[in-house]
């Protein structure tokens, strides 16, 4: 059996189109298809419309609905959580995926020694203004998070349930799914595909969503940071020591009769913004420490409705 994941938020227009193509891989999958819909505290009408039109799809499905908005992880983390299956697909709602990668997920898990499928984009059908931020994106990831993402990045992935009980013990907030799912290991296979451009509604997925998740991304897997702060450090220690030399040299030989004010002021100002960039670093990773040392959970969940399950 194969538990399809698909968290939903602002995508109230694209509802009919996804449920007939989630229909047509229950179709495609002989019936061996369970769908998990979860409302990531979206403000449009996904939920009633899924309420009212899941009743009569043939597939067997599990509508959730959370208290807030989460973010698209701790939606798919959640939708995890709610099944116990053979294995496991993400699927994005907006179908700019095309949904026969399911199919194709869903065979390399049962037909090869693999734990984990990721779908990675091999082209995309945005507009240039769209691919520009998304590329640069993931060359930043790539770079300095997780070298082993693909260059187009990642939106899909399938599993068995032997890598999702494993990706769910990593109880982290503010984390990155992406990369977990690299630094978890296990038998990991690439499918590429390509990314189709958006029919209905606009993308939530936000410059300001980006730079938050790149930067979860960055404190929590690598001290890239801290690295950084302090060989800015020690190149600014040794340049302040070489300055003060070229000045006391220039001062014993009259080179220099007056104190120099604006260096002074500039000298300042500068080792100032450094100590306040060094302690924005470190703030990051003490308050992202302290916000796992809450227990929170990861998201709250309101109702959860079951239609069509077997008896």
């Amino acid at each position: 059996m194969l538990t399809l994941v698909i968290p939903v938020y602002r995508n109230e227009t694209s509802i009919p189109d996804l449920l007939d193509a989630v229909s047509g891989l229950h179709r495609d999958l002989h019936g061996e298809m369970e769908a998990v819909f979860v409302i990531d505290g979206s403000p449009d009408r996904c939920f009633e419309l899924l309420r009212d039109a899941l009743p009569a799809r043939p597939f067997p499905s599990r509508l959730a609905l959370l208290s807030r908005n989460f973010g698209s992880f701790s939606a798919i983390r959640a939708g995890l959580e709610l099944v116990e299956s053979d294995r496991y697909a993400v699927m994005a709602a907006d179908l700019q995926e095309p949904p026969e990668l399911v199919l194709e997920m869903d065979k390399v898990l049962r037909e090869e020694p693999v734990d984990v499928v990721v779908g990675t984009r091999e082209s995309r059908e945005d507009p240039l203004m769209s691919r520009l931020p998304a590329q640069m994106f993931w060359w930043l990831y790539r770079k300095y998070v997780v070298p082993e993402v693909p260059p187009g990045g990642v939106d899909v992935f399938g599993c068995n349930r032997e890598f999702r009980d494993n990706l769910l013990r990593l109880d982290e907030r503010h984390s990155s799914l992406i990369a977990q799912l690299f630094w978890l290991g296990f038998r990991r296979k690439l499918i590429h595909y390509s990314r189709k451009s958006r029919q209905h509604g606009k993308s939530a997925w936000t410059l300001r969503k980006k730079v938050n998740y790149l930067m979860d991304s960055v404190f929590s897997f690598t001290d890239l940071p801290i690295r950084l702060l302090v060989r800015g450090g020690g190149i600014t220690a040794a340049l302040a020591g070489l300055l003060g030399v070229i000045v006391a040299i220039g001062r014993l030989a009259g080179l220099i009769s007056v104190p120099g004010y604006a260096m002074t002021i500039l000298t300042i100002v500068f080792l100032g913004a450094m100590n306040l960039f060094g302690l924005g670093v470190v703030g990051s990773y003490a308050w992202r420490t302290y916000e796992n040392t809450k227990g929170r959970p990861h998201t709250v969940m309101m109702r959860m409705h079951e239609f069509n399950q077997a008896e």
